[in-house]
């Protein structure tokens, strides 16, 4: 038997999580799952029956609360609406478990701060799932920017744009209660940003509506945002969701970048000078398949593998995962400086005292 059991709560994003079932090389196994049984899941007709036989999940429940009663489940991984996560991570780290929130780690800046007390005061660990830092084009990306070759950075942007109307059709929680995509959709380029430059210093931020008549037509849902970043970079987040039939990977309405002394970084794409020559070059990664135990994984899956990858090996020796919750926190606190700038109209300072 492995040696860490995990309960997994939304067959959502959720689902990603029980390929390690079909691993040897984890020492990790989903041993129980809850879910509201939809009769389809992202196009799909998937029930808790349907993924016990096909994982080899023992125990299968419509009440998160009955996992965290199981003495073989050490890991909770939570995979459902965002306005729910922060009573789950509560429940879950009251009951000796430790946690792997999918992004947002939550929705409020007083609830970060409060995850953040809880996880020190259980002592356990907790790992957000921002899914960038994972994937295999931005791991190269982080890689080259790490060897400096860019020089001084100077200035930045990260984009996440969406049109939601077949998000909406599928996962209706969305506008039934109504999702807050300034912590729901910007936490993925403001996290990738973090990630590359660290603290935010300051933002000032804008938004407008959405197009989709189902989402409330007073509440915004497409952002523009300007960072400041404490080591002086300056940087540009674009988070939009509520536009028609945007570029296909949004590379036309900002993408990922960075502009330093030396070159420029786009994407996979690197172009700077060293010694009087110019490199110019794709970097690797951008269509990479994982291979786990000779099998081949990619997207939100291969994501999801490493991550729990690395929360095991954080449980087993005893180390903080990357995205942890200070890490998660500092991402949700940003979000809301960007809700105080849109209300006040001017720049707001970044709580980072976590």
């Amino acid at each position: 038997m492995k040696k860490l059991g995990m309960g997994v709560i939304g067959l959502g994003m959720g689902r990603n999580m029980l390929y390690i079932n079909r691993e040897s090389s984890f020492q990790t196994e989903v041993r129980a799952l809850c879910d509201k049984d939809p009769a389809t899941r992202n196009g799909i007709s998937t029930t808790r029956e349907d993924v016990k036989e096909e994982f080899g999940i023992a125990y299968t429940t419509d009440n998160y609360k009955d996992l965290l009663k199981r003495d073989d489940l050490h890991i909770i991984g939570i995979f459902t609406p965002d306005h729910l996560h922060f009573e789950m991570i509560k429940d879950s780290l009251e009951a000796g478990k430790h946690v792997i929130v999918t992004k947002p780690m939550v929705v409020s800046l007083e609830e970060a701060k409060e995850t953040v007390r809880l996880v020190q005061k259980y002592d356990r660990k907790l790992l957000v799932g921002q899914t960038r830092r994972y994937e295999g084009n931005n791991v190269e990306a982080k890689k080259f920017y790490d060897t400096g070759k860019l020089g001084k950075p100077l200035l930045a942007q990260a984009a996440y744009v969406h049109d939601m109307r077949s998000v909406f059709d599928r996962s209706p929680w969305r506008f039934q209660h109504p999702k807050d995509f300034l912590y729901g959709g910007a936490c993925h380029p403001i996290d990738q940003l973090r990630w590359f430059f660290g603290d935010v210093d300051e933002v000032s931020a804008l938004g407008t509506t959405s197009c989709d008549p189902r989402y409330p037509h007073d509440k915004e849902i497409n952002f523009m945002l300007n960072l400041k970043f404490k080591n002086g970079v300056i940087a540009r987040v674009l988070n939009v969701q509520g536009i028609i039939h945007p570029p296909k990977g949004s590379g036309g309405l900002g993408g990922f970048a960075i502009c330093g002394e030396k070159g420029t970084l786009v994407g996979s794409y690197v172009r700077y000078e060293e010694d009087g020559v110019v490199h110019d070059f794709k970097l690797p990664g951008e269509e990479e398949m994982i291979d786990f135990d000779g099998k081949e994984y990619s997207g939100h899956t291969a994501s999801a593998l490493r991550y729990v990858r690395e929360m095991e090996a954080s449980i087993l020796n005893n180390t903080k995962p990357t995205i942890n919750e200070i890490e998660g926190a500092k991402c949700t606190a940003v979000s809301a400086a960007a809700w105080e700038s849109i209300r006040t109209g001017r720049a707001v300072k970044v709580f980072n005292e976590f």
